[in-house]
């Protein structure tokens, strides 16, 4: 099997989007096809021995879509109103319907000149629709557009030449409406695009040239202005600068930025001069990434979204059924077949469910490009939607209720052992380990201007510690429990560890082939917006806050108490964190997991909603969670909370507006209270109503 992905020009609702993916499905070779309406894109996966490229894009063309292998690029502004087909034909529709009343009602001509306006508006303003509406009727998925054609064509066979053109004229607006609702959803994800430079100064050779982003590679140095926008992530390798990160991770305060610290694509240089080595091309940078994940987050369904989609794709042929059947039984009965023809017309062009269908993905996309500028990264409208279900969330503790820079605060040496030596030989093993309290005892060995020695035999031991042989004798630099399971007694300092417990530091214990060389104690504060966003999370009704650690109890509870936490687990292996998530979930409900996405994986992969503390948008953190806080703020987690609640109600506001309507314009067209062009003008102004409703979501 091969996978392609093709861009569709002007795929705007759900309506397009099922049209297109009826479409390809039936052809020989597709193995599997997936629509996505915010990046105007289909996923093929196909036999090429059975299907080709060229033959796909066909039958896409056949639905009325203009379909190409190129996507459209970075920053495209949207086309003005001129050079926009749709817009153009409903204007010109609703000129001739003007004409066309002017010649009836002030210049007196006879009707059947009249008709002439009449009949160009249907025709210009009814093109575009028409053709997928046709499509959708020859494919046996029709749509609001099919009850279009077939309310006009009605109407035109029952001589009501101004009602066929005012229904095309309203249902072209509706379109134009939809259009506009998704293009400003697609707007927001394309501002982040815009974030991004096209070209950049960059240093080859000696040379300083000008190159488009796409022509950069690995390795290249760019030179970046004060002012300009970064256009790739790289490493500074010289100068100094205050660097506003805001676009990407939401941070208010600029981050100061020297050689080796890492920069974003798309934050902007606001004083000094950088020079930085590209680390990755566009698609792999934070931001590219951000991007494909809010473009691909639509296809991550909520229960709401695929609630719409079902209602849609039962509600449009049975109401066409029930059209016809007002037509046909009333007639064979009462006779006056012009009158009940007329009926159900009306009952078809009134029946339009494109409130429903248009207002979820509108509200769900929309919210989750709101968060992307606030530096929240939220993978789908399922994880949007469990966000304001939470009724539990569970915290790892280092790196993420703490600021996840340990410092190194005592060094207590035993025996003949100096600090100096506890020192050295920690950091030396600890060079080898990727935990977190392994760069505290690394740094302080910088400051103290100790160099690293040769490591030999290194192997870790998850969440107890880790050993290796240095200058030919086996060490051991870990936790209490790794020197009970290796035979090591630490009677004699248990007082001096009772005093540093209570303080709230994590002890590490160096230890050599069979006696305790010495101590090491490293604290990390608890992060400052800590305790507000905790308190803003009980006031939201977030009834169990847990902080799950691999430190003791006495830390643990002294880290809980800063933090504002009652519940607390201790001396947790990440396997453990697991089962602590399973019981939580048994306890409150639906759990979520916040922890530093490396360790933490497991857990989160087992809660309802894993949300990563992103640090600057790190490979790990952004794979792992179904949330990611690109800034590290807890802060944002109640504004996760409170945008999920916002936009579920919206969604409920949303249906209920549709499902009025309709429940109110369906009976009474069944009576015959209500003609065409009323039915249609009160359907669309509850579309209007719906989008409006929610692109409030951008703001």
């Amino acid at each position: 099997m091969k996978q392609t992905t093709i861009y569709i020009e002007g795929m705007c609702c759900e309506n397009e989007a099922r049209l297109v993916k009826t479409g390809v499905q039936g052809l020989k070779g597709i193995n599997g096809c997936d629509v996505n309406i915010v990046s105007r894109s289909l996923k093929v996966s196909y036999d090429p021995s059975l299907l080709t490229v060229k033959e796909l894009l066909r039958a896409i063309d056949k639905t009325g879509m203009k379909a190409s292998l190129e996507k459209e690029e970075k920053g495209q502004q949207v086309r003005v109103w001129w050079r926009q087909p749709r817009l153009l034909a409903l204007i010109t529709c609703g000129f001739f319907i003007f004409l066309g009343f002017i010649s009836e009602l002030i210049l007196s001509l006879p009707h059947g000149e009249a008709r002439l306006f009449y009949g160009i508006a249907i025709l210009v303003g009814g093109y575009y629709p028409a053709k997928m509406g046709i499509t959708a009727l020859k494919t046996l998925t029709p749509n609001i557009r099919t009850l279009m054609v077939v309310g006009a064509i009605g109407a035109l066979i029952l001589g009501l030449w101004e009602e066929a053109a005012l229904l095309v004229l309203i249902y072209s607006l509706g379109d134009v409406l939809e259009a506009y609702a998704t293009d400003r959803v697609r707007g927001a994800v394309k501002a982040l695009m815009g974030l991004a430079p096209k070209d950049a100064l960059v240093r080859r050779n000696g040379t300083m040239i000008t190159l488009s982003v796409d022509d950069i590679t690995i390795g290249d140095t760019i030179i970046i202005k004060p002012g300009e926008r970064i256009p790739l992530d790289g490493e500074v390798i010289s100068g100094y600068s205050s660097v506003d990160q805001a676009p990407i991770t939401g941070e208010s305060m600029p981050v100061s930025k020297g050689p080796g610290d890492e920069v974003f694509a798309g934050s902007i240089n606001q004083r000094g001069s950088l020079e930085f080595r590209v680390s990755k091309p566009f698609q792999d940078t934070t931001l590219g990434r951000i991007i494909h994940y809010v473009e691909e987050a639509e296809s991550r369904k909520s229960g709401y979204q695929r609630f719409g989609e079902t209602f849609g794709k039962y509600y449009t042929p049975f109401m066409f059924v029930l059209a016809i059947l007002v037509m046909i039984v009333p007639t064979l009965i009462f006779g006056n077949f012009s009158e009940w023809f007329y009926r159900g017309l009306v009952v078809l062009v009134v029946s339009c469910s494109c409130g429903i269908a248009l207002s979820i993905p509108v509200s769900v996309v929309a919210a989750i490009a709101n968060a992307a500028r606030h530096g929240v990264l939220i993978k789908g409208g399922v994880y949007l939607e469990a966000a304001g279900r939470i009724k539990a969330i569970a915290f790892d503790k280092t790196g993420s209720l703490t600021a996840g820079r340990p410092v190194v605060t005592d060094v207590i040496p035993f025996g003949a052992a100096t600090e100096e030596s506890i020192i050295s030989i920690a950091s030396s093993v600890e060079s080898r380990s990727e935990h977190i309290l392994s760069d505290a005892i690394i740094e302080r060995a910088k400051e103290k201007g100790i160099s690293i020695l040769e490591v030999e035999g290194f192997e870790a031991f998850p969440g107890l510690g880790v050993k290796a042989v240095v200058e030919g004798k086996p060490y051991c630099v870990g936790s209490k429990s790794l020197c009970a399971d290796m035979g090591i007694a630490t009677k004699d300092a248990e007082e001096k560890i009772k005093q540093l417990e209570e303080q709230g530091k994590t002890l590490i214990f160096l230890t050599g082939r069979d006696e305790l060389l010495g101590i090491i104690a490293i604290r990390d504060e608890i992060r400052p917006e800590a305790e507000g966003a905790l308190r803003r999370l009980k006031e939201m009704g977030v009834t169990g806050l847990v902080m799950l650690t691999g430190d003791n109890e006495h830390v643990a509870r002294v880290m809980a108490g800063k933090a504002g936490i009652s519940e607390y687990v201790s001396r947790l292996l990440p396997e453990e964190k697991v089962k602590a998530i399973v019981d939580l979930k048994r306890q409150y409900g639906i759990v979520a997991m916040v922890g530093d996405g490396v360790n933490d994986a497991p857990a989160m992969v087992e809660s309802d909603l894993g949300i990563a503390m992103g640090a600057a948008g790190t490979d790990v953190a952004i794979e792992t969670g179904d949330i990611v806080l690109m800034a590290d703020d807890l802060s944002k987690i109640p504004y996760v909370l409170n945008l999920s609640r916002r936009t579920v109600n919206n969604i409920r506001q949303n249906i209920v507006i549709s499902l009025v309507i309709i429940s109110f314009l369906v009976p009474v067209a069944l009576i015959g209270w209500i003609g065409l062009v009323p039915g249609i003008l009160i359907n669309e102004v509850g579309g209007l109503l719906v989008i409006i409703n929610g692109l409030r979501l951008l703001r």
